[in-house]
């Protein structure tokens, strides 16, 4: 019989081979469609949702539903604070932060997170994606929905690859509790 540390360094190996293989079949199939169409299909919080997605597939935060609509809320919301403050069709500028910009990102996150919390559908990343939208880095109204297309394609590529491995995911709302 082998040591529990053993066990659990194998499982980790393992698991990390796995989310080496699912990440990076995703982000290489959506990477190839962003190239070929040159669209922004490929943004930061597509990362951590690929994470959630892979290594905690029947978690509530990573049922398709709070994925889709967590990340949804996520660019709306951005969207609004964009509006809000005048900056819809502004540039980004990092290292030039006016009161408008921190408005806008303020606004964003700070909304995000209290309509993903009132309608029950939580998915962390979501918060990195509308700072993205916030910060002006994807100000424009069809990459938002280009966003949107992307979050829609990684959902469903990491259902073919869990139910590949053999985990038996949730196609929308997350499995009921025990």
């Amino acid at each position: 019989m082998a040591p529990p540390g053993e066990v659990d360094g194998r499982a980790r190996l393992r698991l990390g081979a796995y989310l080496f293989v699912a990440s990076g079949v995703s982000i290489a199939i959506i990477g190839w469609v962003a190239m070929v169409t040159h669209s922004p299909l490929v943004f930061p919080s597509l990362g951590p949702s690929a994470f959630m997605l892979f290594v905690a597939p029947l978690i509530v935060e990573s049922s398709p539903r709070n994925v889709f609509c967590g990340h949804l809320i996520g660019v709306l919301c951005g969207a609004l604070a964009l509006i809000v403050f005048g900056l819809l069709y502004v540039r980004p500028d990092l290292e030039d932060l006016t009161w408008q910009r921190i408005g806008a990102v303020t606004l964003s996150l700070a909304l995000t997170l209290a309509v993903m919390t009132w309608l029950g559908v939580q998915h962390a990343p979501a918060a990195a994606t509308t700072l993205i939208v916030g910060l002006g880095l994807i100000h424009d109204p069809v990459h938002m929905v280009t966003m949107m297309v992307a979050v829609v394609a990684l959902i469903v590529i990491a259902a073919v690859i869990n139910r590949i491995h053999g985990v038996r995911t949730p196609l929308w709302s997350p499995f009921p509790a025990d």
